[in-house]
């Protein structure tokens, strides 16, 4: 029995457990399957690396305070971070890579680096 290639159904000639004709089958037919999962972590990378970007715009100087109409008008998203630190008086830093922020009184942010 002829195997097939599972993306273009074309004869496969070769070891006897290929599953594809050729590397731009076996990358097409990966790349199908995945696309759904790999939209999503695109959109969530972008929107990261948005964040970061704008954090590292604001705080040149490693440590400096800021507004929340001022994040917002860069269009920066509170709803994306990759970790927090909380500290022992119960302080929660919200963190983008290693750029953060805490958020203060009267709508104002503390933006830190972290150390690496």
């Amino acid at each position: 029995m002829a195997k097939t290639c599972l993306e273009c159904n074309e004869k496969i000639i070769g070891r006897s457990d290929k599953k594809f004709c050729s590397d731009y089958c076996r990358n097409a037919y990966n790349n199908t399957i995945n696309k759904d999962s790999k939209n999503l972590i695109r959109n969530i990378n972008n929107r990261l690396r948005k964040n970061w970007r704008i954090l590292e715009t604001l705080n040149p100087e490693q440590k400096t305070k800021t507004t929340r109409t001022k994040l917002i008008q860069h269009g920066f998203d509170f709803n994306f971070f990759t970790s927090t630190y909380t500290t022992k008086a119960g302080t929660i830093y919200y963190f983008v890579y290693d750029q953060g922020y805490l958020p203060l009184e009267d709508e104002y942010y503390a933006l830190v680096k972290r150390e690496s």
